[in-house]
């Protein structure tokens, strides 16, 4: 949804539709992103769902994308917004590489420089309606940060989004550690997704694993590798899940 600015040109205010205009409220949404540091790099997963208000209505969207060589991007929130962002970061690698002098953008200038252009949009009343998890490794060092659609940012060993941040970060801080391998790192994401595809209405199952249809991708020193979507393993016999609203207090 948009709506027109009107802007003063002089003598008269125009109203055209190609004058300024604001997004007041996202369509087609992504929900939650799940990211970890472990002993090799960062690991990042995604479901592919875009909804469309309540309706999953895009099931193969990724959104986990490579930055540059040494970062790695994940996006809550409006697909369009994060295909502007991703627009951006395009003209920043490029002009970053026409330098040409031997050194390269890693993760934590890019999670600054997307810090600065979300609290910008925001100032504008015109920002950007994504929460955007930021991983990457570079000579060595992991590195992994979050920014809001209003530029709060932070660092941390683990990163959810969305409703994630609620269901996934419990999880992570029972049982994350600095020494996971692959392997661990991999189970611990995939236990995440799960609980959040029992309990995330926005959420299917298949998913994108940026090592993260669910998705994981991983990022090293020796690059990024992007698992194909895969349907994580489920169990719907639960007895809460048969009744849930048995001995809830106001159930109908």
């Amino acid at each position: 949804m948009t709506f027109t600015i009107p802007i003063d040109n002089g003598d008269a205010v125009k109203n055209a539709e190609a004058d300024s205009q604001r997004t007041l409220y996202p369509y087609v949404t992504g929900t939650s992103i799940v990211a970890i540091k472990y002993k090799d790099g960062v690991l990042m997963a995604s479901d592919m769902g875009g909804s469309y208000g309540s309706t999953l209505r895009y099931k193969n969207i990724e959104r986990v994308k490579a930055i540059g060589k040494h970062s790695l991007l994940g996006a809550s929130g409006e697909i369009s917004d994060f295909q502007e962002i991703l627009r951006y970061l395009d003209e920043l690698i490029l002009n970053d590489n026409m330098w040409d002098d031997g050194n390269s953008l890693g993760p934590k200038e890019v999670h600054n420089y997307l810090t600065r252009v979300m609290y910008n949009r925001r100032n504008k009343f015109n920002p950007l309606w994504n929460t955007l998890v930021l991983g990457g490794i570079k000579n060595g060092e992991s590195y992994l940060g979050m920014v809001s659609m209003i530029g709060v940012s932070f660092e941390d060993n683990h990163i959810a989004t969305g409703f994630g941040n609620h269901l996934a970060r419990p999880i992570l801080r029972d049982e994350w550690h600095a020494d996971l391998s692959f392997e661990d790192g991999v189970k611990l994401l995939e236990k995440c997704m799960r609980v959040l595809l029992y309990r995330d209405r926005s959420a299917i199952n298949k998913f994108q694993k940026y090592i993260e249809t669910v998705q994981i991708a991983k990022i090293t020193e020796e690059g990024v590798t992007v698992s194909q979507p895969y349907s994580l393993k489920t169990f719907w016999e639960f007895q809460a899940f048969h009744n849930p609203t048995a001995g809830a207090e106001g159930s109908w």
